[in-house]
C-alpha cells in the first residue's frame, strides 16, 4: 500500500504538564535530525503528534529510523485525502480492500471529526464508512469491541487521515530531558542495557571506558568503540572517554589484598567516572550492576562501592534477571558485539574468592595506605582520551584537558 503520511505520538510525555512543550520540541528535533537520510520527506509538529509527510520517501527505512526515536509510543502509515464525504467513503474502500482482510475477520470504523464545521458527526461517518466497505466484502465480521481491524478515519479541515496500523515506537522520555549521567561501560553485555535504558528514560549519557594496556588489546577498544556506536544510533552523538587504568589497576594488585582486588578497582573507578562527571556537568553515574549476578554485585559490595561518590548512581538492571538483560540486549543490537572474546580491564587480576561482604572500614584503611592512589586518580583523569562518535564513524579524538574543550551538538 502506498501511504502518504507517518504518525508518530507520544507516550508519558503526556502526563507532564508545562514541560509538555519542552519534551515534545526534543522529540521533533531528534526526528528531524533523523531525516537528514529522507531529504524529501517534510516533518510537521502539532500539539500532541507528529507528521511526517513521505513525499516519495521509501516508508520502511522511515519507520526503522523512527523505532529509535525516545519518546514515540507507537506511529501509523496514513492515507491523506480531501475532505469530502465521497472521497473518504472510496478510499475507506480501497483501503481495505488493498488490505485483504481473510474472510471472518472481525471489523470497525473509528471516526473522529476535529474538523467541526465537515456536515457529518463523527458517530454518522462511522456508518457512513462501514456501509460501501461491508458492501464491497460481506465475508468481514463488525465487532466494535475486540476488531481486528480497526479503520480510524481523523477528519480535519486540511485533509482526513485514514490508517489501520499501530507499530510500536521506544517509549519513554526524549531524548536528553531529564539530564545527563556517566555510563561506566565495560566490554560486557549489561552495561551497554543500562545505557539504551538510561537513554530511553530521558538522560544524556557520556560513556566512559577503563583499559589496561599492555593487558588489554586494541581490539578490546575496538569492541566498545562499536559498543558506543550502536549506542550512538539511539542518541544521535555520543561521547566516550577512554581512561588508562593500567597503573592503577597494578598499585592495587600489589596491595597483597587479593579478595579486596575487584572491590577496590570498582571503588577507584568510580571516584575517576565522578571526576569526569563534574568536567563534563553530568549529575549521575550509571552502571550495569545486577543484584547477586557476581562478586561486586551483592548488596553489601555495592554499598562498599558506591560510598566513594556523592553522586546519584543509578542501576537500571539491578532488578533484572540475565536471561532478560540478554534478550533486550539482543534486541538493541549490542549482544553480538558484547560476547566478542576480547578482554577488558575488569576481567583481569580476578581473584579465586572475590569478597562478597568487605568490610569497609578495612578497604578505607587499605586505601589509605596508598599514599599516592589520589594522585594516580587525577592523572588517569588528565591523561583520558575523549572519542567523539556518531552512529556508524569515529568523529575526533582528543585528550580531555580543561584547555581544549570542544564543543558538539547533539545532532
Amino acid at each position: 500500500m502506498e501511504y502518504d503520511m507517518l504518525l508518530l505520538r507520544f507516550g508519558e510525555i503526556t502526563l507532564k504538564g508545562r514541560n509538555r512543550s519542552r519534551f515534545e520540541q526534543v522529540i521533533h528535533n531528534h526526528v528531524k535530525a533523523l531525516m537528514h537520510k529522507f531529504p524529501r520527506a517534510q516533518v510537521i509538529k502539532e500539539y500532541g503528534r507528529i507528521f511526517i509527510a513521505i513525499n516519495g520517501e521509501p516508508l520502511e527505512p522511515m519507520i526503522a529510523e523512527m523505532k529509535n526515536v525516545f519518546g514515540v509510543t507507537s506511529m501509523s502509515p496514513i492515507k491523506v485525502v480531501p475532505s469530502r464525504l465521497e472521497d473518504i467513503l472510496q478510499t475507506g474502500v480501497d483501503f481495505i480492500n488493498e488490505l485483504g482482510p481473510a474472510p471472518g475477520t472481525k471489523f470497525k470504523v473509528t471516526a473522529r471529526r476535529i474538523w467541526k464545521a465537515f456536515p457529518h458527526s463523527s458517530h454518522e461517518m462511522n456508518r457512513l464508512v462501514s456501509t460501501p466497505i461491508l458492501n464491497a466484502n460481506p465475508e468481514l465480521k463488525v465487532d466494535v469491541h475486540h476488531p481486528e481491524v480497526d479503520l480510524r478515519v481523523e477528519i480535519r479541515e486540511q485533509g482526513t487521515y485514514l490508517f489501520c496500523e499501530v507499530i510500536p515506537g521506544a517509549g519513554g522520555f526524549p531524548l536528553g530531558s531529564n539530564g545527563k549521567a556517566m555510563l561506566l561501560l565495560s566490554g560486557g553485555i549489561d552495561s551497554p542495557v543500562a545505557g539504551w535504558s538510561a537513554l530511553r528514560r530521558g538522560l544524556e549519557i557520556e560513556c566512559v571506558h577503563f583499559h589496561s594496556y599492555p593487558f588489554t588489546s586494541k581490539k578490546a577498544e575496538q569492541k566498545v568503540i562499536d559498543l558506543a556506536q550502536v549506542l550512538a544510533r539511539y542518541s544521535g552523538f555520543i561521547k566516550l572517554h577512554l581512561v588508562p587504568f593500567t597503573e592503577i589497576q597494578t598499585k592495587l594488585a600489589k596491595t597483597g589484598q587479593d579478595n579486596l582486588i575487584i572491590t577496590m578497582m570498582r571503588r577507584a573507578m568510580l571516584r575517576i567516572a565522578t571526576k569526569l562527571a563534574e568536567r563534563n556537568g553530568a549529575l549521575a553515574l550509571v552502571t550495569g550492576d545486577s543484584l547477586g549476578q557476581v562478586a561486586s554485585q551483592t548488596l553489601s559490595s555495592m554499598n562498599a562501592i558506591g560510598r566513594v561518590t556523592n553522586l546519584q548512581i543509578l542501576r537500571p538492571l539491578v532488578m533484572t534477571d540475565k536471561v532478560d538483560i540478554i534478550a533486550l540486549a539482543q534486541q538493541i543490537g549490542t549482544y553480538d558485539l558484547s560476547i566478542l572474546p576480547y578482554e577488558d580491564c575488569c576481567t583481569l587480576f580476578v581473584p579465586k574468592s572475590p569478597a562478597t561482604n568487605p568490610n569497609l572500614r578495612v578497604l578505607e584503611n587499605v586505601e589509605r595506605s596508598l599514599t599516592d592512589l589520589d594522585e594516580m586518580i587525577d592523572k588517569a583523569v588528565e591523561d583520558t582520551e575523549t572519542i567523539f562518535i556518531r552512529p556508524g564513524r569515529t568523529i575526533k579524538r582528543r585528550e580531555n584537558t580543561e584547555d581544549n574543550v570542544v564543543q558538539e551538538s547533539w545532532f
